[in-house]
């Protein structure tokens, strides 16, 4: 029998010791230890060469200028960006950590509830299709109506939406139920595309782009421990009332498996309010705190998303950005669906009749801690390393991941193989958030990252939709992950070439 304690341990004491190499206690104790920090201060060829953070019309904002004279006005310059970074900073992680705590209190409760509602598999599994096809159609364009409309006020949308969405599962009707799932499949395109390109167009109008990787780093960590919180939040919530209908043949249920929900409606009402309250608002194409933004004309969501399209087209970077994070986040997602249905059949191979369960619980929090030492690693790796070159050693250690998932002999061998997965997944997140930001035009940044997310979502259609076995799912996965090995190389040798 796998001793997952055991595991998790290892992996928390191996969490501790990255998180405090990436920290600045470790530069403050063994201070020379550490070459040139390339994700703060940028690498030096960064410095003399700075990646430019793109307009929609293709001009280029340098973000800050080259330092005046000498030395001390470099260090006074940095010192000012520094704290300019740290407060920027504390604001976004504020309101970003209470969407994605939201999001992480509903995730493991949805077939749960449903499945009490007493639908069938084939009900349930229409609703989980609504969802994704929700993602993909119409987040396809409220990214064009975010840049456009305003960020900000594209985040205070998402919580609006989102609580929309939990405020439907208490109804026992599936068309009320179908509206709640094509409303969360909206609120989970504006969360993975607004909250990102709010923070890049933040960081490029208060001049400390050299500081994206940072931020990246410290949200992706910041949502592994938000994951955690919430799962245990989300249990105690589902078991502290019964599940029952408020009177007598109502539809209207309180209770149970809608507990979490209940807590997510809460989160969502206060990270809109702090939205609000402690965010500027930032568009797309804007460079600076002027209104031009706003003086420039409109045009409707289907021309944004058209234009997104033909400037992916055009610029094989983004092209490349885009397939590639595609195929990483539908392994990831794929990945999401057959862990549990991998890891119980080689448990019953190993143990036959004396099987009774995992400890789910556990094995959810070992994937977490690993994706928080994945981000660390990723802070310690963009001291030599810029991101595209990390992103090569990130998709190839996945490759290699579910080459050992599929061929694992036992059960302890298949979960390390699986950790060591989420331990890039903790990587990619803030590479593949820093490449975007260099890569794709601000002025499209929530379109572009939005119709990145349509074939994603076809991806996991396609997974939803076909009866694959856990070991074909893995080997899918991992011919995924050598395709974008190979194009994440061709991308970093057109960027090394400049």
């Amino acid at each position: 029998m796998t001793d997952y304690n055991t595991i998790f341990a290892a992996v928390l004491i191996f969490n501790v010791l990255v998180t405090f190499r990436s920290s600045s206690y470790w530069k403050k104790y063994f201070p020379g230890t550490s070459s040139s920090d390339a994700l703060n201060k940028g690498t030096k060829s960064d410095e003399e060469d700075p990646t430019p953070l793109m307009s929609s019309t293709g001009d280029v904002e340098k973000g800050e200028a080259a330092g005046d004279s000498g030395p001390k006005a470099n260090a006074a310059s940095d010192a000012a960006a520094d704290i300019r970074h740290a407060h920027l900073l504390r604001k976004y992680l504020v309101v970003y950590l209470l969407a994605a705590f939201s999001d992480w209190l509903q995730g493991p409760y949805v077939y749960a509830l449903y499945d009490a509602y007493g639908y069938s598999q084939h009900d349930i599994a229409v609703l989980f299709v609504a969802g994704f096809g929700s993602s993909m159609v119409f987040g396809s364009f409220v990214g064009g109506m975010a840049d456009q409309g305003g960020r900000k006020k594209f985040v205070i949308l998402f919580a609006i939406i989102y609580a929309a969405s939990c405020m439907t599962k208490h109804f026992k009707d599936f068309t009320i139920l179908m509206l709640g799932r094509l409303l969360g499949g909206i609120a989970t395109s504006l969360l993975f595309s607004v909250f990102e390109s709010w923070l890049v167009g933040a960081h490029s109008n208060a001049g400390v782009m050299s500081h994206i990787g940072k931020s990246f780093s410290m949200a992706q960590y910041g949502n592994s421990v938000i994951a955690i919180l919430a799962g245990q939040i989300a249990n105690k919530a589902a078991n502290h009332a019964e599940f029952k209908p408020i009177s007598e043949n109502s539809g209207f249920y309180t209770g149970g498996y809608l507990g979490p929900f209940d807590v997510s409606l809460v989160a969502l009402v206060i990270c809109g309010c702090f939205s609000s309250v402690l965010w500027e608002e930032n568009y797309g194409g804007e460079s600076s705190s002027n209104d031009d933004a706003n003086s420039k004309p409109k045009s409707s969501a289907i021309a944004a998303l058209i234009g997104a399209f033909k400037t992916t087209m055009r610029n094989p970077d983004i092209l490349l950005c885009g397939i590639i994070s595609s195929l990483f986040e539908g392994s990831m997602y794929i990945f999401v669906f057959m862990w549990t249905p991998a890891l119980t059949a080689l448990t019953k191979e190993e143990l036959g009749d004396d099987f009774d369960g995992l400890p789910f619980g556990v094995i959810f929090s070992t994937f977490m801690v690993c994706c928080m030492a994945g981000s660390s690693i990723f802070s310690i790796a963009m001291e030599k390393l810029k991101p595209e070159q990390l992103a090569v050693f990130v998709f190839g250690t996945a490759t290699c991941a579910f080459g050992l998932v599929v061929y694992a002999g036992s059960t302890t061998s298949g979960f390390i193989a699986m950790n060591l997965f989420e331990m890039t997944v903790g990587m990619y997140f803030p590479s593949m958030g820093t490449m975007k930001g260099m890569i794709v035009p601000e002025g499209q940044r929530s379109a572009i990252y939005n119709l990145f997310r349509i074939p994603l979502n076809l991806i996991v259609l396609f997974s939803l939709l076909t009866d694959l076995t856990p070991r074909v799912s893995f080997i899918l996965c991992g011919t995924m992950m050598s395709i974008a090995t190979i194009l994440q190389i061709k991308l970093k040798a057109r960027r090394s070439s400049r």
